[in-house]
């Protein structure tokens, strides 16, 4: 069966400090801010996507925070140390690059909710993800 969906459009975090995350996410990951509203940040996260952080409350959709085990954002090809050491150096301190079983490779870091968060070359490794076990 096609999948439907071709990837997150968007992922939103609750926060007490906005602009605490808001800094960890622009100067950790690079992320440009898309828009500030009162209770909102938006930031771009590659060309078809965004992280929304938003202050606690109820929202407009029925949307409400909770407690999530963690996500991932894609490396592009060749990232991925670079990236380890932009959080580094941002004093976040990763863990990783991992390697796991096909040769793909992941760092883990929490930001300052508490989040973890993934960065995965799994689709940047330049294969089909059909073709990944081969290796």
């Amino acid at each position: 069966m096609r999948a439907l969906t071709d990837g997150f459009a968007e992922l939103t975090l609750e926060t007490r400090d906005l602009a605490a995350l808001e800094r960890f996410y622009v100067e950790g990951f690079g992320l440009d801010v898309l828009a500030r509203e009162d209770d909102r940040i938006w930031l771009s996260v590659g060309e078809h996507a965004r992280l929304g952080l938003w202050a606690p409350g109820e929202k407009e959709y029925g949307d409400r925070g909770g407690r999530h085990v963690h996500f991932a954002f894609s490396a592009r090809p060749g990232g991925l140390d670079a990236l380890a050491q932009r959080l580094e150096s941002a004093g976040a301190g990763p863990r990783g690059p991992e390697r796991h079983d096909g040769g793909d490779r992941s760092l883990y870091v929490e930001d300052p909710e508490g989040n973890v968060v993934e960065v995965w070359d799994f689709f940047g490794r330049g294969k089909p993800v059909e073709d990944l076990e081969a290796d």
